[in-house]
């Protein structure tokens, strides 16, 4: 031990008593730091040097990247309205060929090439015909084709002269018609609600919606014809009178105009007519 740690002075003889427990040292005093080490202390001592030998043999490590702190969720906001979608389109537009054959190359016939237009080509002319939107869905166009040659020489008193001759020549031509009374199929065509006496109840209503809505699939008719590679001669130089009397009245039709349908010879059709341009008859507001 160091010299400068005190020990107690030794007793007088007369003062010895029987040997007792030394007394615990009270002093406050701090131990120097050269103190003799406990065993205990020296084998903790022993294993830190140990351990600070092996952290300095170990090569440096690179210290990871702590992850990134996770944001605590935060309440969803209310979303705003989204705005209404944009429908698509219906279809894609008809190529260059297609619309050329339906209306720029088309034309009117005047003459045709002799070829046959069967019953089953005018079959599939109306079923492509019919899909086109009429009012209420009334439909109220009719169709009396005219093949035979004793047909054409009943209709040819009814013709003017500047179409007697392309209509006799003609594979087919066809009286476009209407049926005043189409609101009789009204509960067939227009299911969904009593249609019929929106128009039973107003002749004039009646008139105009049959003629109207007559025209619409005649025009339909015409373009299904050319959609099927048909030339096709719409007229409308004939009396009306005398088309329904010979052909229509026992059906209770009335006659709104002609066409001839074959395939037209391009030798006999006339110099194409001017068009007006857009600006001319159109109006956007």
């Amino acid at each position: 031990m160091p010299s400068d740690v005190s020990k107690p002075s030794e007793p007088k003889p007369e003062d010895a008593k029987p040997a007792e427990a030394a007394p615990v040292a009270t002093t406050t005093e701090t131990a120097p730091a050269t103190a003799e080490a406990t065993p205990a202390e020296a084998t903790s001592v022993e294993a830190t040097a140990v351990e600070a030998t092996a952290v300095e043999a170990t090569p440096a490590q690179p210290v990871a990247e702590a992850p990134a702190p996770v944001a605590a969720p935060v309440a969803a906001a209310v979303p705003e309205p989204e705005p209404a979608p944009i429908p698509p389109r219906q279809g894609s537009p008809l190529n260059d060929a297609a619309l050329d054959q339906l209306f720029r190359s088309a034309r009117t016939q005047y003459g045709w090439t002799g070829a046959a237009v069967s019953d089953d080509d005018l079959r599939s002319i109306f079923d492509l015909m019919k899909w086109g939107p009429t009012s209420a869905n009334s439909s109220p166009a009719r169709f009396l084709f005219i093949r035979t040659q004793s047909a054409k020489d009943r209709l040819r008193p009814a013709l003017s002269s500047g179409n007697l001759q392309k209509t006799m020549l003609a594979p087919v031509t066809v009286i476009v018609a209407y049926d005043p009374k189409f609101y009789d199929y009204l509960p067939r065509l227009f299911p969904h609600t009593d249609a019929k006496p929106w128009f039973t109840s107003n002749p004039e209503l009646a008139q105009e919606t049959a003629f109207r809505n007559g025209t619409l699939q005649g025009a339909y008719f015409l373009m299904a014809a050319r959609a099927l590679g048909f030339g096709v001669g719409p007229m409308s130089g004939f009396d009306n009178a005398k088309v329904d009397a010979e052909f229509l009245s026992d059906r209770g039709w009335k006659s709104n105009f002609l066409v001839n349908i074959g395939h037209g010879d391009q030798n006999e059709e006339k110099p194409r007519g001017p068009r007006f341009w857009f600006d001319e008859t159109c109006l956007i507001l």
